[in-house]
């Protein structure tokens, strides 16, 4: 059960989740967006990046565990790190594979906070495309945890022109 829930019919709205954090978001949040996000896109791939700010690398942090976490999809999480949205988007549209954006705006004490979730097609997810069952399921608690340890998923940290690093 989330510790702290949110008014999900307020906050996932716009093609994610937006929101004050800690207000109206905090980090448990990107945990349930992330593993949501892998299990209504059905997808063992998919992308996540964020603007650098220090709120929004931590929920990216809680996101990409969530991802890995995802009923049986045992879903490969490519963390870009700090990127564009556009960067995002082209690596996206390249993999046709699912995604996450991660803003944040303000001070650490009350920031505003914009998690956005992309299909296959590299758009923002909308009420079919995804959005509406991630809100239920949350509103619902319902966890997307591993059904055993082999579906558990990983993330792989993107280093540019250097490869890719497993991370623990």
């Amino acid at each position: 059960m989330m510790l702290f829930p949110i008014d999900t019919a307020a906050v996932i709205r716009d093609g994610g989740a937006v929101g004050r954090s800690p207000a109206d978001l905090h980090e448990a949040v990107a945990w349930w967006l992330g593993a949501c996000h892998v299990a209504t896109q059905r997808t063992s791939v998919m992308a996540v990046a964020h603007d650098g700010h220090p709120v929004s690398r931590r929920f990216a942090d809680s996101l990409l565990s969530g991802a890995i976490n995802a009923e049986h999809y045992a879903c490969l999480v490519r963390d870009l790190g700090i990127q564009s949205e556009e960067t995002l988007v082209q690596a996206l549209t390249a993999g046709a594979i699912p995604g996450a954006y991660l803003t944040a705006d303000g001070e650490a004490t009350n920031c505003l906070i914009r998690i956005t979730l992309y299909d296959r097609r590299a758009v923002p997810v909308d009420e079919e495309t995804g959005l509406a069952e991630v809100r239920r399921r949350i509103a619902e608690d319902r966890v997307p945890i591993p059904v055993n340890a082999r579906s558990k998923g990983r993330v792989v940290r993107t280093l540019g022109d250097h490869g890719e690093e497993a991370t623990p």
